[in-house]
């Protein structure tokens, strides 16, 4: 098969694509790009994810020391380019087409990305009842689970403006991918959009995102993610704030329920002990195998399943 290459569609793209050739060099193209997606991407969560800071902020100096101030500053013109492009379009798939542009698609393994004409009609075909839902509840999450540099997601955030819908503060944007630098540059443009959420970094079959909640507010294994900006806005803080009180409320009725049936367990051992008493020295006594269960890791596992596509 032959390698797929697409071709830089606007001015924008063609300055970037031009920017990378230029630095080729000392670094391949494959390792520049690497780097400066997740230089980007460290910057971007930096400034708002304390939580990760320290060890992104590590990883960004351990990338930069490798490069020049002029090869850093080179970074810096084609994100600023990026940065105005998304300004004036919001509508494009810009740094996965620049992955393709640049040849940088894995035949091998498979790795092409949708075009986002096909991501866009596909929004707008799976966009459904979401109105009805936001009116009943004020906001839904979408997901995709192999979502590459995010086209797909970033054709809903487009559809929902065309339908009217401030995806701000109305969509929760959950995101997965197995490649540790597609996923940075989904993260990029989610966070360029002000789309609020976050990308987990796994493998969806065999270590699938999933969450404390049934509305994927709050991951399982916060480690793996990327949190946009926007998640952390007041407003998606407030719902994840009324949703961990109502997980502590479940917890404590769950843990009241635990202490009742172990009560319970006590009384009737009480009221069978002289019957355990005469009963064959040779049998002990039976076991209860009525266990009293965890109530609060039953309910995790029930409600924590695989998080849905859309």
């Amino acid at each position: 098969m032959g390698h797929l290459t697409r071709v830089a569609k606007n001015e924008d793209q063609k300055e970037i694509v031009k920017i990378f050739n230029d630095l080729q060099g000392r670094h391949n193209l494959w390792q520049l790009w690497a780097d400066f997606v997740v230089l980007m991407a460290c910057a971007i969560s930096n400034a708002v994810d304390m939580a990760h800071r320290d060890a992104r902020e590590e990883s960004y100096r351990k990338i930069a020391s490798g490069y020049s101030q002029k090869e850093l500053d080179a970074f810096a013109q084609a994100f600023a380019l990026l940065v105005n492009a998304y300004e004036r379009d919001t509508n494009q798939d810009l740094l996965g087409e620049l992955y393709m542009a640049l040849g940088l698609g894995n035949d091998s393994g498979g790795q092409f990305f949708t075009p986002y004409d096909v991501c866009r009609a596909m929004a707008e075909m799976m966009f459904g009842d979401v109105p009805a839902k936001i009116e009943k509840k004020g906001w839904v999450s979408v997901n995709d689970p192999a979502v590459g540099a995010g086209a797909l997601l970033i054709a809903f955030a487009n559809v929902c403006l065309i339908k009217h819908i401030n995806y701000q503060q109305h969509v929760l944007f959950v995101a997965q991918d197995i490649d540790y630098v597609t996923a940075c540059m989904c993260y990029i443009q989610l966070s360029l959009l002000g789309c609020a959420g976050y990308v987990y970094v796994g493998n969806t079959i065999t270590d699938p995102c999933t969450a404390l909640d049934g509305n994927a507010l709050i991951p399982a294994q916060p480690e793996k993610c990327w949190f946009t900006p926007m998640y952390f806005h007041q407003t998606w803080h407030f719902r994840r704030l009324i949703w961990q009180m109502q997980l502590l409320d479940m917890t404590k009725a769950g843990a009241k329920s635990d202490d009742q049936e172990e009560e319970s367990h006590d009384d009737d051992s009480e009221s069978h002990v002289n019957e355990i008493t005469q009963s064959d020295n040779k049998k002990g006594p039976s076991s209860n195998d009525n266990t009293p269960g965890d109530n609060e890791i039953d309910y995790l596992a029930n409600d924590s399943g695989q998080l849905m596509l859309f």
